[in-house]
């Protein structure tokens, strides 16, 4: 296994949330299934305390665990000096078979935990708490997704080999590459920037006229052909090389951290925008997700915009 302090302290957090988790899990069942707020039991008023103890426990667990995800690429872009062959994070990730699949399950996690504390937020705000049973339900399903992901991640750093030689992001991301990504080098960018900017003009439209269903839709689609987009086209022109298509490289130093801004505004505005149709809270508090949305979306769209456009004031040419 490789170890690495940054790695240790990642399993040592994945202990600690695992025991918490499993403490939270069996009391969010109990609370699942006996919830009944019309009751003036004694067994009502333990759950109620017991509901307030499960929900702090929840919480800082996922409060903790969306930092954490990016503290998780950082060391996997750290670690990838140790490892030969590799460049970055991208490297690391294709070592092994689980590390596609652990970043995968990692960003549903980080959307699914997200919107669990959104959903207590609003729940906190009712004195009669109508989203209890609804949130407890869903840590349950959570439990398992969570388990998954620490089980995984170990997994992972333990079937690391130092000793092998591993691909290079540059070889994992072309279009020579045997591998799904492969299959998007191929599509036109011309057909990709319509695409883009089409899916954001939609974003746009339903904003204004607040079809709370469509505009959440169009920012899960949104989402997908942002990455697509970013890795085929967006990517080169950070990169200044038309053959560079990693989506990791630029999370360096050398790039000035800037893959971090692009993540975070594409996380933030794609999740308040599926929020905007799957919370149901009050007329302000939508108006407010939909403002958030549509903001970190725009911002997302001019930082990775103003890439190819400096490069062709600067150079006079595209890539």
């Amino acid at each position: 296994m490789l170890l690495s302090p940054e790695v240790l302290a990642l399993l040592i957090l994945n202990v600690i949330f695992f025991l918490f988790a499993i403490i939270a899990f069996i009391l969010s069942v109990k609370i699942f299934l006996k919830w009944d707020l019309n009751s003036t039991s004694q067994a009502q008023y333990k759950l109620e305390k017991q509901s307030f103890l499960t929900a702090t426990i929840i919480k800082y667990i996922f409060i903790i665990k969306v930092p954490l995800f990016l503290f998780f690429i950082f060391t996997l872009d750290k670690i990838s000096g140790l490892l030969t062959g590799a460049m970055c994070a991208a490297g690391v990730v294709n070592a092994t078979s689980y590390g596609t699949y652990l970043i995968l399950l990692k960003i549903l996690n980080l959307y699914l935990f997200a919107y669990w504390l959104a959903l207590h937020n609003e729940d906190m705000k009712h004195e009669h708490q109508p989203y209890t049973k609804m949130k407890f339900g869903i840590f349950i399903a959570a439990f398992f997704l969570l388990m998954t992901e620490i089980i995984l991640e170990g997994v992972m750093f333990k079937a690391i080999d130092i000793e092998k030689v591993v691909d290079c992001c540059g070889a994992i991301y072309s279009s020579s590459a045997n591998s799904y990504i492969s299959v998007i080098f191929r599509l036109k960018a011309s057909l990709l920037l319509v695409l883009f900017y089409g899916n954001f003009l939609l974003i746009v439209i339903f904003y204004f006229l607040k079809k709370r269903y469509i505009f959440a839709l169009s920012n899960a689609f949104f989402i997908i052909i942002s990455l697509i987009t970013l890795i085929s086209f967006f990517g080169t022109y950070i990169y200044q090389l038309p053959t560079h298509h990693c989506p990791f490289c630029f999370l360096q130093k050398d790039y000035y951290y800037i893959g971090y801004f692009i993540y975070i505004f594409l996380f933030i505005g794609t999740f308040y925008g599926l929020l905007s149709g799957f919370l149901r809270t009050s007329e302000k508090e939508i108006s407010k997700n939909y403002k958030i949305a549509l903001l970190f979306n725009f911002l997302y769209v001019i930082l990775l915009t103003s890439y190819p456009i400096l490069f062709y004031i600067k150079n006079g040419v595209w890539l």
